[in-house]
């Protein structure tokens, strides 16, 4: 969604909207309709500025994508990490 790439599903982030708020789901496990992002923080801050989430997820309004950065964030360092 952010960068507009192909990729596997497997390596792929499942985002499903919880009432205002998106909510990563990295099990894929989730209920309700899914949207899949790169777990990287320039594809997140595209689909972001795009409104990609609130499109993709058919939500009726802005929604919440401060825990969605936070996974991401956390991901992001601890891949790093292990490098």
């Amino acid at each position: 969604m952010g960068c507009r790439e192909r990729a596997a599903k497997t390596e792929l982030l499942r985002i499903v909207a919880i009432k205002d708020a998106c909510v990563p789901d990295p099990r894929g496990t989730l209920p309700g309709r899914g949207a899949y992002v790169h777990p990287a923080l320039v594809c997140l801050d595209q689909a972001i500025r795009r409104r990609a989430f609130t499109r993709a997820l058919r939500a009726p309004g802005a929604l919440d994508t401060k825990a969605l950065r936070q996974y991401v964030e956390r991901t992001t360092v601890a891949e790093q990490a292990t490098r």
